[in-house]
């Protein structure tokens, strides 16, 4: 009984894992020598509670968080309280406090990292991550992508302009290339989901709640995007119908947008 009880533990985690962007380059033996050497630890991580404060000189973590469910997890820069990183299930957090790759090297402002909704995570050992890192190439290319895709999302956040449609056009199409260079988005259709309040939109574009639900509703009604007033979803599920059109109105200039009442 006790066998079967953890060939099916090390069975769910292995579901888990191949969920992930990061694990996804491993294949099942490899996966099972992971479970094998570090037994991850499972974790809920509830909103308004900080993780941990990114960044911190001489500070570094035991663990990689692994998403598995919920969120998403979110960085708040501690100077301008701004959001800088938003992680959705699929992906992780943590790397830029570990002393692996580019974490090595990474310096900032420490910033708070928190979990907007309720989270559920995997932790890996950090030697775990440390030994998958220098003897499995594959790993180590999309582990250093994640440093990548942080500093990309970043220039979407410094690019994002004052006018309201390409600030809130900047904050999507980075949320996008996120996900679709980790593989995680876009569905058959083309479709990209997120789970994404206004209030994550004003923090990371630095506008106020009432102009940013001005831009949304715009960008509803010219089919750029679905968000939970108009369907089935969650009252924060957004969805970008037209990446194409989207990115039209984040590389544009003011009197091209022509929905926008505001010149």
């Amino acid at each position: 009984m006790g066998t079967t009880v953890k060939a099916s533990k090390q069975d769910a985690l292995k579901a888990i894992l191949r969920q992930n962007a990061l694990f996804r380059v491993l294949n099942a033996s490899e996966l099972g020598q992971v479970l094998e050497a570090c037994a991850p630890e499972s974790e809920k991580l509830y909103s308004n509670r900080p993780v941990y404060t990114a960044y911190r000189p001489g500070h570094q973590l035991a663990f990689l968080y692994l998403i598995a469910s919920g969120g998403p997890a979110i960085v708040r820069s501690s100077p301008l309280d701004r959001i800088i990183a938003i992680h959705y299930p699929g992906s992780c957090f943590g790397m830029g406090s570990l002393p692996i790759g580019f974490g090595k090297i990474q310096l900032g402002f420490p910033s708070l990292l928190e979990s907007y909704k309720t989270t559920d995570v995997l932790k890996i050992p950090l030697e775990a991550v440390q030994r998958l890192y220098n003897e499995h190439e594959g790993f180590q290319k999309r582990y250093d992508l994640l440093f990548e895709l942080h500093e990309k999302f970043q220039y979407h956040l410094l690019n994002c302009s004052t006018y309201p449609p390409q600030a809130v056009a900047s904050i999507l199409r980075g949320l996008i290339y996120q996900e679709r260079e980790l593989g995680n988005q876009p569905n058959e259709a083309g479709v990209y989901t997120f789970d994404l309040p206004v209030d994550i939109i004003a923090r990371a574009s630095q506008l106020n709640l009432r102009t940013v639900e001005q831009v949304l509703k715009g960008m509803e009604q010219q089919r750029l995007i679905e968000t939970g007033r108009s369907s089935d979803f969650s009252a924060d599920t957004l969805s970008v119908l037209d990446a194409e059109g989207m990115k039209e109105v984040y590389s544009t200039t003011r009197d091209k947008v022509h929905w926008w009442p505001l010149k």
